[in-house]
């Protein structure tokens, strides 16, 4: 039996199974049984006339279907339903046929009856002295007649409005009448006189006129359907009019009330309507009309208080109904009728007869052709919408401008000038192309004010962070993808304002040739957001590839919400961009834009780099267009404009490939080799930029990012094949820098381009002599035989000779520019240049020093020469003075505002917050003292690393005054917020003040002048090691082995340190001297006082020292990194581009590192089910290091431990007790660990202890109390100084969980927490003030004691604390709830009646607290009368003769 075919099966499948069906010739299931066609009959075959299908293939068959296609002409007959049931015979006559199927005109038209005309008036044609009648036009008649049931033509209205109008002229003249349309005329009567007419006020004297018109003015009666419908019309008014004067006032007003309450409002709004159609109207009528207040119509009563009773009710129902209508004014000879009081004086335009369509006016539209009113301010708090002008500028809301500059529009706010960005997003979705290119523009002017401050003091909030949040940044993606080649020019600009800022490439540049000033962070915002809302358990390199590939699978839009370039990237701009360049070929401006943001891509990260680089056809575009070796040379000539940028060599190209070879030394051999970026560099480093065929500012950009570009290669040892080459060109530069200082002094227009030229020249040399330095190194690597199993690292192509002799032209230069340095303007312009010579100096003899064909001796004399000659005569100039005065007012550290993040910035675009510049006094202005000074100290370090002997030459450096100030204050003031912008300039101070230190490590030894700076070059050492960013790895390893526990940096363990502690503490001038050391349960070791606890620590300072290195291991390939980078051996630098930043290397709490390291271990451990019974002895010894440290700095650094919070600090000190059951009985550690306690004791620290803030690195402090108690109740053992830790939570100002948690949950540690008074280091008075208002844990209080949980002898702390607690709230007679109330009452009687008399006299005399007295606290002798008087009203239901007793 073949199987049925299954889910998941094949075509494949089925067609095999088909196959093996019709093999085995079984008959189907199923038969098919077609229907025969109507339209043939029975012809129409069946399924058993159709062949069988052949095994060999399936063959689909249509029946009737012919194989040979029909022809198209002539057209296949069609076929005639009725056909087949007509029977004709072959000799029949057709015309006899047709005339037996003819049929009379009386067969179609049967009995015609024509219309009645007896009753009809014929009015004879009016005689006129026309030869011909008057021509009848439509315009001349109203069209004011009511249409009836079914539609009439134009024409059929204007002459029923024409009849209408004759009989209106022969009626009459009466007063508006008021009657409801309706088939039953007995019902609707009162309705007719209280519900459709309105009141009138009786003032007018209409009421005879009202009761006297004789014709209704709402309906015909043409819908009775008679022919006397007009008198039945009369008929059912004259009742009604009857029926009026019959009513009462009261009974028309009950009526009334009940019509209004029965009929539907829409109905109501229905009749009153028709009443706007009667023609005979009266002048008095219609200016009542026009008047809301007096458009009700009274009724025919005498008194006049009716109708103002019901005016109120009635004119709020018209103003209902008005609101509803669709106003339109009928434009006749006469006066109009309207319901809306606009007025024909109102019109802007007045509508003449003759115009065609224009019979309805609508105000609304015609209000847009009136003068528009003055804008004014809105009296509100409420703030007003923002509204732009063309140029992107923020339009005042009182501005009165002139119509004719296009600036108002029919949107909201007419009268204001300007868009809103709402109107522009609108806009720039329009069909029309100047609207969109407009709206573009104007958001792109808008957005680059913005980002340069100019909307700050003046708008609520940020306009870059609400034009991303309403999707901007897809709509100019979108928009880049238009056909128009405007509206891509446009978007692009946006595009450009939205992402660059040419200030900040404009320091970036400023800053490159600073001291590893090539290297830069990445531009990627720091998503702290978007890591909250991910919970990543991935660590390391799973972390970051798990990261990667939620990114690939997010949205578009969430990926840019939290990165745009990312975002972009997704959106595959760069191939958009190429498309642009390559195909559109757009004008200059446009080509500039989008290298600039290709420019910016490149800065976010190395992944951005490679998909730059993997584009296809990107960079040939580029470099084929933008940087040719050739082009026109009429693009030099003076005045010349460009059209097209193609074809001719562009700086800013070249600054897009550099930064892109910044992304890794990979990128950098791709360009080079892959995109001939070699032969690009010799042509235009080659040629003096005077020759080159561009306009001179241009050659010079080209020719100083030709060298940047190759410094950058240099950096990772590559293109120095090009040295040999261009030595000539070098060599001709060099000999000309000293002709900088004339044109310098004759104010060049040029000067400034001329000195970027010349450092980023001296750039390329300093790292072409670091390659080269290294070259004899890497050669007898690759000689030997050890390194066999390793990678092999060529040597470079340039030795050590071949650049050792441009030196002598530099040193040259130095000594001329540093002879200038007294004349400010000429410095200012030169310092730059300066700068980099310093730092040249200082690679060149660093690596001149490690050279195997250099003599020592010589190197040693030039050094000495140098000193003696450059920089001893250099450090005594009054302008260097100044400039140590400087450091201050320009640091980022002492002015944390100098970096603070711009007003429009966005968290989702890195940026510097450059826009607009940096003030000169800042550290990256134009007189910042910085960077020279700091090449100054490398230049310094460098000559005393490689000559011992000269250390005592430079101590002027650290006893400067300026140097000194700027020290204090940056330890004074927190480091700032870490940001793109902020960490980029704090990078460049910390490299000055890690030189300052490590010139201070060398004569810390050597000179003994130098013991008065080092307490605070220590400050500043370890201020500096929680600072270091991301990228200075090395810095913050060298200055943990050389600087941070250094006995020379701590002279107080020499100058009688220890001492003066224990002097302090005999004199008690320190709370924490006779409680520093609570009991021990181990109780076999004696008291160390706390100056033998700091001689001991100072001691072991190498011992700390190797184990914080070794707890820091995990750092060592990042260190590794960043030593390749500040020891210049560029065979190992990767990429130019540094970590990520997103925080200081080392945490604040850096001390506590081994503790928490340990305790996460046993922690763990303790997780995978292993339990640690026992620790080994390195671990003992690790936590007595670690507790040695933090006692140091407490003691005598304390301000460097001033950032970590009181609460921190106790909570890792309790991972002593956390980590490895009886670690905290050990002799040691049980000692340094009060003796910290006693520091975190005291008053000023206890008043900055706050548990209920979040912690860092801390998720809840309750958890890991809750854990603490738990491990108390398990390997306490009563351990006083353990007890300390468990109570110190407890205090009254804290939560009251944790209270909770203790007289709650855990109750069995109260018989351990044997706490003595006198050892106990907290005031008993910040547990018991103010008086505990908790009721559930006030009856736990009264329980723990009443039940005997809680003893004097168990735990003496809270049996104080609780019985002050209880004693306070059972005499209370504040008011409060009645609960609370009933509760203390019902305590105080159970407290009355206590058993225990010693707990009952406790409770009840309870006095003051006592620390000298055994029990704690005083009692009173007898009660006060107020609280005996209170007792004996609450316990009057107990035996009255108790009283005198318990009182005597």
């Amino acid at each position: 039996m073949l199987s049925r075919p299954k889910p998941g099966e094949s075509e494949a499948d089925l067609l095999h199974f088909q196959n093996q069906f019709l093999a085995a010739r079984a008959s189907p299931a199923v038969k098919i049984v077609k229907k025969a066609d109507k339209r043939k009959g029975e012809e129409g075959s069946t399924d058993a006339e159709r062949p069988l299908l052949q095994d060999s293939k399936d063959v689909v068959m249509l029946d009737d279907f012919p194989d040979i296609l029909p022809a198209l002409t002539p057209a296949p007959p069609k076929k005639s339903k009725i056909k087949s049931a007509c029977v004709h015979f072959e000799d029949e006559d057709p015309e006899e046929r047709l005339e037996s199927h003819d049929q009379h005109i009386t067969a179609v038209f049967s009995k015609i009856i024509e219309r009645d005309t007896s009753a009809v008036a014929v009015t004879m044609p009016v005689p006129t002295g026309d030869p011909f009648p008057r021509t009848f036009h439509r315009f001349e008649i109203k069209s004011e007649v009511k249409v009836g049931s079914g539609r009439k033509s134009i024409f059929a209205q204007k002459m029923a409005a024409r009849r209408a109008a004759e009989k209106a002229a022969t009626a009459p003249s009466a007063a508006e009448c008021v009657q409801v349309r309706s088939a039953a005329p007995d019902a609707l009567d009162p309705e007719g006189s209280a519900g459709e007419a309105p009141l009138r006020s009786i003032r007018d004297n209409k009421a005879d006129d009202f009761l006297t018109s004789q014709r209704p003015c709402l309906i015909t009666g043409e819908g009775l359907g008679s022919q006397k419908s007009e008198q039945e019309a009369q008929a059912i008014h004259k009742e009604n009019l009857e029926k009026l004067r019959s009513m009462s006032e009261e009974e028309i007003l009950q009526e009334q009330e009940r019509l209004l309450a029965q009929l539907d409002s829409s109905l109501v709004a229905f009749l009153k309507s028709r009443r706007g159609g009667n023609e005979g109207q009266k002048k008095e009528f219609k200016m009542k009309q026009n008047r809301p207040e007096e458009f009700v119509e009274s009724l025919p009563v005498a008194q006049h208080g009716v109708g103002s009773s019901l005016s109120m009710r009635e004119s709020g129902l018209e103003e209902s109904v008005r609101k509803e209508e669709n106003t339109k004014v009928e434009i006749t000879g006469k006066t109009a009728n309207f319901p809306t009081p606009h007025k024909d004086d109102d019109l802007p335009v007045k509508p003449k007869k003759e115009w065609i369509h224009m019979d309805n006016v609508e105000f609304e539209k015609l209000e847009w052709m009136k003068d528009l009113p003055s804008p004014r301010q809105k009296k509100t708090k409420k703030g007003m919408q923002a509204r732009f002008s063309l140029k992107g500028e923020l339009i005042p809301a009182d501005a009165d401008l002139p119509t004719h500059l296009g600036l108002h529009h029919h949107g909201e706010e007419a009268e204001r000038a300007g868009y809103s960005l709402q109107e522009l997003f609108h806009l720039s979705r329009s069909q029309v192309t100047q609207q969109r290119t407009l709206a573009l523009q104007v958001l792109g002017r808008i957005v680059q004010k913005a980002r340069a401050g100019e909307f700050a003091s003046s708008l609520k909030g940020s306009i870059l962070r609400l034009l991303l949040d309403a999707g901007f940044l897809f709509l100019l993606r979108f928009s880049l993808d238009d056909t128009v080649d405007n509206v891509m020019a446009a978007s692009v600009g946006a595009l450009r304002a939205l992402l660059v800022s040419l200030d900040d490439e404009k320091y970036l540049d400023w800053t490159f040739s600073w001291y590893q000033g090539m290297a830069a962070f990445p531009f990627v915002p720091n998503n702290e957001e978007e890591e909250e809302e991910e919970e990543e358990e991935l660590n390391g390199t799973e972390k970051s590839q798990d990261k990667k590939l939620k990114d690939e699978n997010k949205p578009d839009p969430d990926v840019a919400r939290y990165d745009v370039v990312k975002g972009l990237l997704k959106t595959r701009i760069q191939h958009r961009l190429r498309y642009i360049l390559e195909v559109v070929r757009p004008v200059p401006t446009v080509v500039l834009d989008i290298l600039h943001i290709l420019t910016h891509i490149a800065r976010h990260s190395c992944e951005a780099c490679s998909q730059l680089l993997d584009c296809p056809r990107l960079i040939e575009t580029i470099v084929r267009e933008f940087l040719p070796t050739r082009w026109d040379p009429q693009v030099a000539e003076p005045g010349c404009l460009l059209t097209s940028l193609h074809g001719v060599a562009c700086a800013t190209a070249m600054k897009f490939i550099r930064v892109l070879a910044s992304g890794g030394r990979n990128a950098t051999a791709r360009l080079l080799n892959k995109y001939e970026m070699k032969s690009r560099l010799s042509r235009f480093i080659a040629e003096d930029p005077l020759d080159l065929l561009l306009p001179r500012e241009e050659a010079i950009r080209l020719s100083t990012e030709a060298f940047r570009l190759w410094a950058v290669a240099a950096g990772y040892g590559q293109a120095c094949d090009l040295y040999r080459d261009l030595y000539p060109v070098l060599v001709r530069i060099l000999q000309s820098l000293p002709e900088l200082l004339s044109t310098c002094r004759g104010k060049s227009p040029m000067i400034e381009l001329s000195v970027q030229r010349a450092t980023a020249v001296v750039t390329l040399l300093i790292h072409v002599t670091q390659t080269a330095g290294y070259a004899t190194e890497l050669q007898a690597k690759l000689s030997s035989n050890h390194s066999e199993d390793r990678e092999q690292i060529p040597p470079p192509p340039v030795a050590w000779h071949e650049v050792s002799g441009l030196q002598p032209f530099l040193e040259t230069s130095l000594k001329k520019f540093l002879q200038e340095i007294s004349q400010t303007e000429t410095w200012q312009t030169l310092q730059p240049l300066t700068t980099t010579y310093m730092i040249y100096l200082g690679v060149y003899y660093s690596a001149c020093s490690q050279q195997p064909s250099v003599n020592p001796i010589d190197c040693l004399e030039e050094l000495e020469r140098l000193t003696s000659e450059v920089l001893q005569p250099l450090l005594s100039q009054p302008a260097i003075h100044s400039m140590w005065d400087l450091l201050r007012p320009c640091s980022a550290l002492c002015n944390p505002l100098s970096c603070s993040p711009a007003p429009e910035s966005v968290f989702s675009i890195a940026s510097l917050s450059c826009t607009g510049g940096k003030p000169p006094l800042s550290l990256v202005g134009s007189k910042s003292p910085f960077p020279f000074l700091t090449a100054l100290l490398f230049l310094i370090n460098s000559i005393t690393h490689i000559h011992k002997g000269l250390t005592s030459k430079y101590i002027s450096v650290l006893g400067f005054r300026g140097l000194k100030d700027y020290l204090h204050q940056s330890l004074q003031t927190g480091p700032p917020s870490v940001t793109p912008s902020s960490a980029w300039i704090l990078r460049h101070e910390y490299h000055l003040q890690y030189f300052v230190l490590a010139l201070a490590q060398r004569m810390a030894g050597t000179c003994p002048d130098y013991a008065q700076h080092a307490s605070l070059h220590h400050c500043v050492a370890m201020a500096l090691l929680s600072r270091l960013l991301p990228g200075s790895e090395h810095l913050a390893y060298e200055v943990l082995l050389d600087l941070a526990f250094n006995p020379e940096f701590l002279p107080e363990g020499k100058a009688g340190g220890p001492e003066a502690a224990d002097f302090s503490d005999i004199l008690h001038l320190g709370t924490s001297a006779k409680l520093a050391q609570p009991g021990s349960a181990a109780a076999f070791f004696s008291k160390a006082t706390r100056g033998a606890l700091l001689r001991e620590s100072y001691q072991n300072l190498p011992f700390i020292r190797s184990c914080y290195l070794s707890h820091f291991v995990h750092l060592q390939p990042t260190v590794m990194r960043s030593q390749a980078s500040y020891q210049g051996r560029n065979y190992l630098i990767q990429s130019m581009l540094l970590p990520e930043v997103k925080g200081p290397i080392l945490p604040s709490d850096w001390p506590f590192f081994p503790l928490i390291s340990l305790y996460n271990k046993v922690t763990n451990a303790e997780m995978r089910g292993a339990v640690l019974n026992s620790l080994p002895l390195d671990l003992i010894n690790t936590v007595t290091w670690n507790l040695q440290w933090v006692l140091l700095l407490e003691t005598w650094r304390a301000k460097t431990l001033q950032s970590i919070p009181t609460a921190a600090k106790l909570a890792r000190l309790m991972c002593v007790f956390l980590t490895g059951g009886d670690l905290f009985l050990e002799a040691p550690i049980h000692h340094y660990t009060a003796a910290l306690l006693s520091v975190y004791c005291q008053p000023k620290a206890l008043d900055s202890l706050n548990l209920d803030a979040p912690l860092p690195g801390l998720a809840s402090f309750h958890d890991l109390y809750i854990s603490f108690l738990e491990q108390f109740e398990g390997v306490s053992f009563g351990d006083p100084l353990f007890g300390v830790f468990v109570l110190l939570p407890l205090q009254k100002r804290f939560s009251v969980h944790l209270r909770l948690s203790v007289f709650g949950e855990h109750t069995s540690i109260l018989q351990a927490l044997g706490v003595p008074l006198h050892q106990f280091p907290v005031p008993l008075e910040r547990y018991i003030s103010p008086p505990e208002d908790n009721l559930n844990l006030l009856r736990l209080y009264f329980r723990t004691l009443v039940t005997g949980a809680l003893r004097h002898t168990w735990c003496p702390v809270l049996y104080v604390v609780a019985v002050a607690h209880v004693n306070s709230f059972i005499f209370s007679q504040d008011s409060t709830t009645q609960e609370t109330d009933a509760a203390r009452k019902s305590m105080l009687r159970k407290t009355w009646l206590l058993v225990d008399e010693t707990l009952k006299k406790h409770l009840l005399y309870y006095r003051l607290l006592n620390t000298e007295s055994p029990l704690g606290f005083d009692l009173y002798e007898r009660l006060p009368p107020m609280r005996l008087k209170y007792l004996q009203m609450v316990t009057q239901k107990e035996n009255k003769e108790n009283a005198p007793a318990l009182i005597s």
